[in-house]
């Protein structure tokens, strides 16, 4: 059964009843029955590549914007951009920016300076997440933690929320700052929730849904939504384009959920098996726990809601019981729905639109290929 998930009024603070993450039968084709890409990894590249300029630029705009004279923050910063990354949130701003029809004015690059905030707001979250987590590995590289030590992860990533917010004030549009000072809430939000549903396997899969929505959905929508403002698409293209971003933020936090217990370490870039040594309780783990006997609770129980108590073998037990009881399974299929919502969603974009923007249709095509290759990835 699909569960929809409440998503909050980008227009200010969370409100957890303004809309819902969802579909409608017939909107679109099913993610299944589209011509899947050759090798998953090139869709992003071919997204890339499609926005190369606009790329290049946003790129020179990070670098540019990291420097200081702290020495300190260039060098952290420096070891993040070396570790790489998907770029995909500042991707959507500039992809949804161009589908809805941006057109830059001389020197007026405005959608490249949002891609650039999108993409710093990601990166402060990731700094301050890692600690959290207390993470040893980003990307196959040791984490900007374990290289610097927390604090200097935790400060730097401040300074980056607050670059941030200093393109933002020089952007100057108030729809743009809401947007992304709710998605910032929103973000920090998330992070609490999933702090307050670790360790407790009577989570429900709704709360769990809720949890990924805020920690990661939120921005993906923010960052399409945002392109649209700037492009000054019509109240339905905007709409469209934050749905798409919405639906495909909840496919890529469930396939990163089932990716920490089916992934090769040395393909995925981070310790497998983190999530279950943190007891974060995922769709994995509730579908697992919910499909087990009693003995196989009784292990969920104490590896997950008392885990301090985990022993040698655990992990691979787990990975066992997720297995027999085809949790992965359960995950990818949910991550599915939301990339076929999110595929729908880009059905929506106004007619005037699409008419006045014929030449971004193959854009558009490419954001569904995004869909696709979002359930199909192994890092």
């Amino acid at each position: 059964m699909h569960v929809a998930v409440n998503l909050p009024n980008t227009e200010g603070a969370a409100s957890p009843n303004a809309g819902q993450v969802e579909k409608k039968a017939g909107d679109s084709t099913r993610v299944d029955d589209a011509v899947k890409p050759q090798n998953s990894e090139n869709v992003l590249k071919a997204l890339a590549d499609y926005l190369a300029d606009d790329m290049m630029a946003c790129n020179r705009e990070i670098v540019a914007r990291m420097q200081s004279d702290v020495p300190l923050i260039p060098q952290l910063a420096a070891h993040l951009v070396a570790a790489g990354g998907k770029r995909l949130r500042p991707l959507l701003v500039l992809a949804a920016a161009r589908v809805a029809g941006y057109r830059e004015h001389g020197d007026d690059m405005r959608h490249v300076g949002v891609a650039a905030c999108v993409e710093f707001i990601h990166t402060a979250t990731l700094l301050h997440d890692d600690v959290v987590d207390n993470s040893q590995l980003r990307r196959g590289l040791a984490s900007a933690n374990a290289v610097f030590g927390n604090k200097a992860s935790v400060l730097v990533g401040d300074f980056l929320f607050a670059r941030a917010f200093q393109i933002l004030t020089a952007d100057g549009s108030l729809p743009v700052m809401a947007i992304l000072s709710a998605a910032s809430a929103t973000l920090a939000e998330g992070e609490v929730m999933q702090m307050t549903t670790q360790n407790d396997l009577t989570t429900t899969v709704d709360r769990y849904l809720q949890v990924i929505y805020g920690k990661t959905a939120a921005l993906f929508a923010a960052a399409c939504e945002t392109g649209a403002v700037v492009a000054k698409a019509d109240d339905q293209t905007r709409e469209a384009l934050r749905q798409y971003g919405a639906n495909l933020g909840m496919a890529f936090q469930l396939v990163d959920d089932a990716l920490d217990y089916a992934a090769d370490q040395a393909v995925l870039g981070k310790t497998v098996g983190d999530d279950f040594y943190e007891g974060k309780v995922t769709l994995p783990v509730l579908a697992a726990y919910h499909a087990g006997d009693s003995d196989e609770q009784a292990f969920w129980t104490r590896t997950i809601e008392n885990n301090e108590e985990q022993q040698d073998g655990d992990l691979e037990r787990a990975l066992g019981l997720i297995a027999k009881t085809n949790a992965i399974d359960v995950t990818m299929e949910k991550a599915r729905e939301y990339a076929e919502a999110a595929s729908a969603a880009l059905d929506q974009v106004s007619k005037a639109c699409l008419a006045a923007n014929a030449d971004m249709e193959p854009l558009r095509q490419l954001l569904k290929d995004v869909a696709i290759y979002t359930v199909d990835r192994a890092r």
